[in-house]
């Protein structure tokens, strides 16, 4: 028996909203970027993007263990010059960027090419509980 790959044509892709209140970022960033891969479905092709679309909202509801609210740093290349390098706590990005948090852990479990950078478009995160996308009818992923 043959293995059979999925042709770009032929992906049936979904919507799926997940509410990231009281969830740890490491445990709620691996599960969607095992579903915004495809890798969740029988029919997975590495080479082709076959994921879901993938809606969080309560971004800064989102939990983190131990320490790392006050140690935590993300580090932000500004430019090749001494200084360009900034750092900013995880407290003081859950203030004003919650949504950066689940982006950054998220990006970073996905494969570092332009198929990764195609499945991050399929990623969208709010702050609140309201988003622009009902219209698209997301089923509600308890993860």
């Amino acid at each position: 028996m043959k293995t059979r790959f999925l042709k770009p044509s032929e992906v049936r892709r979904s919507w799926f909203l997940v509410d990231a209140a009281g969830k740890t970022l490491g445990r709620l960033a691996s599960e969607i970027a095992k579903r915004l891969r495809g890798k969740h479905k029988p029919e997975w092709t590495p080479h082709i993007d076959c994921g879901d679309y993938i809606v969080v909202i309560n971004a800064e509801k989102v939990r983190v263990t131990g320490r790392k609210e006050l140690e935590k740093l993300y580090r932000f290349q500004r430019s090749q010059r001494p200084g360009g390098l900034k750092e900013i706590p995880l407290w003081k990005m859950r203030e004003e960027h919650p949504e950066r948090l689940i982006e950054h852990a998220v990006k970073g479990m996905l494969p570092k090419n332009r198929l990764g950078r195609a499945m991050f478009k399929k990623l969208k995160v709010y702050r609140g509980a309201h988003h622009p996308h009902q219209a698209q009818q997301p089923k509600l992923l308890d993860l």
